[in-house]
């Protein structure tokens, strides 16, 4: 009789899984039924006193890292459940937390990692409440470690040390090399004067991105820049970090808006700078205008620009290799999105049912990623609204392993489709929504589940609240090819609580939420694949005669990376939205996928996130920065001038190719431009890359199978990268001294 994850790895008509299945039966490691399950191991859980409402608070999409009383009750604590089904509070036998009234000494706790040795845990926690009525105090979110696990010992919690203080730190996790990766809303650089980092969308408060640390040494560094948040990262049995993104890279709602209504809260900082001067400027330059401003679109050919999802993405712990995983996007997860442009036949607006692809079961969004410990590569995550049900929803499935073709990808609905409605009407496959799923190694699977299907509201009041959703930590079975939910973990967690919110007394009595599950349990530590250069690469830095360890030692120590294209006229055959026929100007390279327009273009321009756009108006701004692309600035004097492009561009090659040194840790967004500077495709995502990076992608869109006109990915050697290196080479080359000898000599030809 076949498993479970038997008949999964045959749904996904893949051979190169077929053959993976073969290999693990016969060694019996990878898969097996629940009937051979491994033993069972005791699962970690917080406990959070249920907040009714639903934005920037702890169980939002968004914006849940803000430690406030009405973000955030206190009375939580760290909890265990052993295999015996023995409950044991971690934080109380610790000497955390309370119940009654939340004064001094009150905790929250949230989002518990198992170290590889499966003996400690690492987790957050946000100590105190205010005790008198009205007195705002300041609080934050810090990552604490807890050890002494087993049934008879006492836990022991430490504070991890040399974390960012008076910052929120959240969702740690243990890098194979036992540092530590989380979120956090440090700003860049420790920039405080820029705190907090405001979404793209909002205009909330939200993390930077995912940091780096080193905690007995203090070693901290930023590993991603994200304009609109990095959350959730796991380390997964290939070693990658993998995390949810919030991809929203279109124009400022909020400015649209002022500018629609004649109101002034938004404005630009002159720039990042701590003595920066708030200016009666708004304007945005990247990327087009969204629908809402017809006035902008008015006189050309663009439609209005919408983009906003939360996608899986993966990197490197140092920060390189910076993408959706596996480099999966809107054509293998959506189901509907717009083209750019009007008047061009060629384009067209992307369904999944006139596509053709692989998948079928389109989704929106992938919150909460778990991998499977049966199946590598596996990924399990929670496809909800965006507002209006605590990031709860349908229970979905990936899988993507490195390496796998995206255009393979292929969704399976865990449980029904309709479980990522919200309705106050649900049908008989509505079972309810669920958050937090974790697959067991025994085969299981929990989640934490509520029965409401309707919207979140407070039942109660602000001083009595009842919240809607009721989340509780329950086993799933199996029913007609669906998840259902099972019998609960326990048998509920209640408690009595008062605190200050701090406006108002709140008193809470009940049931505690339960979330945030993991398995105590030892796993192997995955060695992660190396990285290098392909042939065209380095065939690039032999013909310019530089050493490539040597170069890369430089752009680290210049806080630079370098990024490389080989033939940005190519483009993946499914990307039917934005132009594909595309012709490098004054040249003979041109790629086209279908009779037409062609579209000259000449530069490649780079736009750098700065925290520049300001709230609350000039005369009394609001604390904070929103990212706005600007030209690409920063580090602009280490690439070779280009002559005749928009500002923050490189020329093209005439094969093609681009090669651009840009500022590390920083966010970066790019656009094609014609020869008179205007965009014609443009990237829709932030990216950020890890200093010391030279990152490739051979295409601008890269390549999952074919380009628009069939063919494979470029491999020519960039003539852009060859004379770039030869510029370099000779600015750079301490025996090039002076302009005179590296005329004359082998320097300026890049020895």
């Amino acid at each position: 009789m076949l498993s479970k994850c038997d008949v999964n790895f045959m749904k996904d008509n893949n051979y190169k899984s077929i053959f993976i299945l073969l290999i693990t039966l016969l060694l019996g490691t990878a898969c097996i039924s629940e009937s051979m399950a491994a033993e069972d191991y005791p699962i970690i859980f917080a406990t959070q006193i249920p907040i009714p409402s639903d934005f920037t608070t702890i169980t939002s999409t968004f914006g849940n890292h803000i430690p406030d009383l009405q973000k955030v009750g206190r009375g939580g604590d760290l909890w265990i459940r052993y295999t015996d089904g023995s409950l044991k509070n971690l934080t109380l036998a610790a000497g955390y937390g309370n119940g009654g009234f939340q004064g001094s000494g009150s905790i929250a706790v949230r989002d518990p990692a198992v170290h590889w040795e499966g003996n400690r845990v690492i987790f957050s926690m946000v100590l105190d409440s205010t005790i008198e009525q009205y007195q705002w105090e300041t609080y934050y979110w810090q990552l604490y470690e807890v050890t002494g696990l087993a049934k008879n010992e006492t836990p022991l919690i430490t504070k991890v040390k040399n974390q960012p203080q008076n910052y929120n730190n959240i969702s740690p996790v243990y890098t194979i090399d036992d540092r530590i990766v989380f979120s956090s809303d440090r700003p860049r650089k420790n920039m405080s004067h820029l705190y907090p980092q405001l979404d793209e969308y909002e205009s909330a408060e939200v993390v930077s991105g995912l940091w780096n640390l080193e905690a007995a040494t203090g070693d901290l560094f930023m590993v991603t820049h994200s304009p609109s948040g990095d959350f959730t990262p796991i380390v997964d049995s290939f070693g990658r970090i993998i995390f949810t993104r919030w991809d929203h890279l279109q124009r400022d709602q909020q400015a649209d808006a002022d500018v629609l209504n004649a109101t002034t809260s938004t404005f630009n900082w002159s720039d990042e700078g701590a003595s920066a001067i708030a200016t009666n400027d708004r304007s945005e330059v990247f990327p087009e205008p969204r629908t809402e401003r017809a006035d902008l679109l008015a006189g050309t050919d663009m439609r209005g620009h919408f983009f906003n999802h939360f996608f899986p993405w993966m990197v490197n712990a140092d920060g390189s290799q910076l993408e959706t995983l596996n480099h999966i996007g809107r054509h293998d997860l959506h189901g509907y999105f717009d083209k750019s442009l009007n008047k061009d036949l060629n384009l067209q607006e992307f369904t999944d049912v006139t596509s053709g692809r692989e998948n079928q079961n389109p989704i929106d969004n992938f919150f909460q990623i778990q991998e499977d410990p049966l199946r590598p590569g596996y990924y399990i995550g929670i496809d909800a609204p965006e507002f209006d049900s605590h990031a709860s929803g349908q229970i979905i499935e990936l899988q993507m392993p490195p390496g796998m073709n995206p255009d393979l990808a292929h969704i399976t609905y865990r449980t029904p489709r309709a479980t990522q409605i919200i309705t106050d009407s649900p049908g008989a496959d509505h079972s309810g929504h669920y958050r937090d799923p974790l697959p067991l190694s025994n085969g299981q699977i929990v989640a934490a589940h509520t029965t409401i299907t309707g919207g979140v509201e407070n039942l109660g009041s602000r001083a009595n609240p009842k919240a809607k959703y009721d989340f509780r930590l329950k086993y799933l079975n199996e029913s007609n090819g669906f998840l259902v939910p099972g019998s609960p973990l326990t048998d509920g967690i209640s408690k009595t609580v008062s605190y200050w919110d701090p406006d108002v007394r709140v008193t809470y009595s009940g049931l505690l939420w339960e979330l945030y599950p993991v398995e105590l349990r030892p796993h192997n530590r995955p060695v992660l694949a190396g990285q290098g250069l392909d042939y065209p690469e380095i065939s690039a830095f032999d013909d310019a005669g530089v050493n490539l360890d040597e170069f890369k030692i430089w752009l680290k120590n210049n806080n630079l990376a370098l990024l490389v294209s080989r033939n940005v006229t190519t483009r993946d055959v499914a990307d039917k939205q934005q132009p594909f026929n595309l012709k490098v100007a004054a040249s003979t390279t041109q790629t086209t996928g279908a009779p037409g327009k062609i579209y000259d273009i000449s530069h490649l321009q780079f736009f750098q996130g700065d925290l520049i756009r300001g709230v609350g108006g000039v005369v009394s701004p609001g604390a904070g920065r929103r990212v706005l692309a600007q030209p690409l600035h920063d580090g602009v004097e280490q690439n070779p001038l280009s002559i005749g492009g928009p500002t923050g561009s490189v020329k093209l090659g005439t094969d093609g190719s681009m090669a651009i040194l840009v500022p590390a840790q920083r966010a970066l967004s790019w656009q094609l431009t014609d020869t008179n500077g205007v965009g014609v495709v443009r990237e829709r995502n932030w990216l950020s890359f890890a200093p010391g990076e030279v990152r490739v992608c051979a295409s601008c869109h890269g390549i999952n199978t074919t380009d628009q006109a069939g063919s494979n990915t470029p491999t020519n050697t960039p003539q852009a990268l060859v004379d770039l290196l030869k510029y370099w080479s000779a600015e750079n080359n301490p025996a090039c001294v002076g302009w005179i000898v590296r005329y004359f000599s082998r320097c300026r030809f890049g020895r």
